[in-house]
């Protein structure tokens, strides 16, 4: 019996830290999070009290089978707390690392950064992960204050106070229906502001309105009034797919012809794993989930940051552990379930190995026979795997020959043809490798 325990342990997990919860000084077009202040009272006081963050600490290290363990705390904007919250966190842990290697990220939107908090950050070693929408009139347009102001300009003061103090930063990238029509002139600006790793998150956000209960596209309707449809299921700002689609392809061939080696895009890297048969990298691309959870500040934790609703909350860290919580049946099968729902159309796709569907979250589209459970991004998805699988295919070679990735550059310079400017011709053959004509797969 003790051998079964022990093989079906989780050796690690994931917890994404929200200590002041939804609250954030910003007031975001775009951001799903702030509603979430309708789980609680009114007189909730969104701060993670001092029991529950050692409990939360001691836990988070004594009950991972890893030498190292990292901490990400989020928000809400976790800044709101001062920077002496976080000096007492990192005495928590030093208190309870017996032994391991403890490191932190922490997500902000970087407008109450100063020097105090970045001496804090440096001495300590914190990644920074700096919310940044693309240049100022396209972050401005949904990344605003409770005034409805702009915050680019807070945004690059932050920043600029993390270069003074040597402070190590990445950026994050919100694609949203107006920045994913501009990708080159994004991903150059996040490159000349100094982030040497970008992460795109695509903005997909359903509307509560009939159209988007209905979960599904009524597929007697012509290709047209189809997309037309789908399109109305999200909100005003969400992602077309097509837009998402080539907004990754653009940035794709920029990156794929100077920069790999240089500026590590987590979508390619995640991708270039997958291409590598070690899929598990990022959870939205593996096959299977459920070890990335959301840990409000009260203590309760939910099954993901994205269901952070009471059928998913597991339960509270001061009454049960989190090892406990992440190895219930409950949360197993929710991450079961992301493989075990995949509807047929995406099981015979041929990228599957490197997309797994993405995130449930997402999966609310009809396939063209009718299954439920297509990924409103599939479009997209299928769009950037073919085209990039050509270089990806050397890249893996290169790699598996002891050769640097990086050499793709010259390979794509002498064959420009491996990573085209344009989509194919809607009559050629799909480069997915279907059989069938791109305006019949990929490009429909």
């Amino acid at each position: 019996m003790s051998d079964l325990l022990t093989a079906n342990r989780i050796p690690a997990f994931h917890v994404m830290t929200k200590p002041v919860g939804p609250i954030c000084n910003l007031n975001c077009t775009y951001c799903f999070y702030l509603e979430k202040e309708k789980l609680f009272g009114k007189t909730e006081r969104f701060r993670m009290e001092d029991d529950v963050l050692e409990q939360y600490i001691k836990q988070y290290i004594e009950q991972q089978d890893t030498p190292e363990i990292s901490f990400a705390w989020q928000g809400g904007e976790p800044t709101l707390l001062g920077a002496d919250y976080f000096r007492k966190v990192v005495e928590l842990q030093k208190k309870h690392a017996n032994g391991k290697t403890i490191s932190n990220a922490l997500q902000t939107n970087g407008t109450l950064l100063n020097d105090d908090w970045c001496e804090f950050l440096a001495k300590e070693g914190f990644l920074i992960g700096l919310s940044v929408d693309g240049p100022p009139d396209l972050h401005d347009a949904y990344r605003v204050d409770k005034r409805d102001r702009p915050s680019s300009d807070g945004v690059l003061k932050g920043l600029g106070f993390l270069k003074k103090h040597g402070v190590e930063f990445n950026t994050l990238t919100v694609v949203n229906r107006m920045n994913s029509k501009e990708p080159e002139r994004v991903y150059r600006y996040l490159k000349d502001i100094g982030s040497g790793f970008i992460q795109f998150i695509p903005l997909v956000e359903r509307d509560a309105d009939s159209v988007a209960k209905n979960m599904g596209l009524d597929l007697s309707l012509p290709p047209d009034l189809q997309k037309t449809e789908r399109n109305r299921m999200v909100t005003e700002w969400s992602l077309i797919p097509e837009d998402y689609g080539q907004f990754l392809v653009s940035v794709y061939n920029e990156w794929v012809r100077q920069d790999v080696g240089k500026t590590f895009v987590q979508f390619f890297d995640v991708a270039l794993g997958n291409w590598m048969g070690m899929s598990g990298s990022l959870c939205v691309f593996s096959p299977t989930c459920g070890t990335a959870m959301a840990l409000e500040h009260n203590g309760d934790l939910y099954s993901c940051d994205h269901y952070v609703y009471p059928k998913y909350k597991l339960g509270n860290i001061m009454n049960q552990s989190i090892r406990s919580m992440v190895e219930s049946k409950e949360q197993r099968k929710f991450g079961r379930d992301k493989q075990s729902a995949l509807p047929k159309y995406c099981r015979d796709c041929s990228v599957r190995f490197a997309c797994h569907g993405e995130c449930p979250k997402h999966r609310f589209l009809k396939t063209p026979k009718g299954e439920p459970g297509l990924n409103y991004l599939c479009t997209a998805y299928k769009r950037i795997f073919s085209h990039m699988q050509p270089t990806m295919n050397i890249m893996t070679q290169l790699l598996r020959s002891g050769r640097p990735a990086a050499e793709i550059m010259e390979i794509v310079a002498q064959q420009p043809e491996l990573a085209p400017e344009k989509p194919p011709a809607r009559n050629a053959p799909c480069p997915c490798g279907s059989g069938l004509k791109f305006k019949h797969c990929c490009g429909t």
